[in-house]
């Protein structure tokens, strides 16, 4: 399998506005979700489907220290659109 960058900055770009869907921290931001509760949902067995995706990618990033790969992301994110 080759590395794809598009299609990591699409699930970097996913990560950074998918927001966890139910339990202690339903309705916030995946990225997030402190570390601990992350490594605690990969030990348990992570959900099927786009959530378990999303989730295992965040657990990788968490543990090795990734989060400032969301600078940039989070900022564009933040940024007003023209106009406003």
């Amino acid at each position: 399998m080759s590395f794809n960058p598009e299609l990591a900055k699409h699930d970097l770009l996913k990560i950074a506005q998918y927001r966890m869907p139910y339990g202690k921290y339903a309705g916030q931001l995946l990225i997030e979700l402190p570390e601990p509760y992350v490594v605690w949902m990969y030990n348990k067995g992570l959900p099927a489907g786009e959530l378990g995706k999303m989730l295992g990618l965040l657990y990788e990033i968490k543990v090795n220290g990734l989060e400032s790969l969301f600078t940039p992301i989070i900022k564009q994110l933040k940024k007003p659109s023209p106009g406003q």
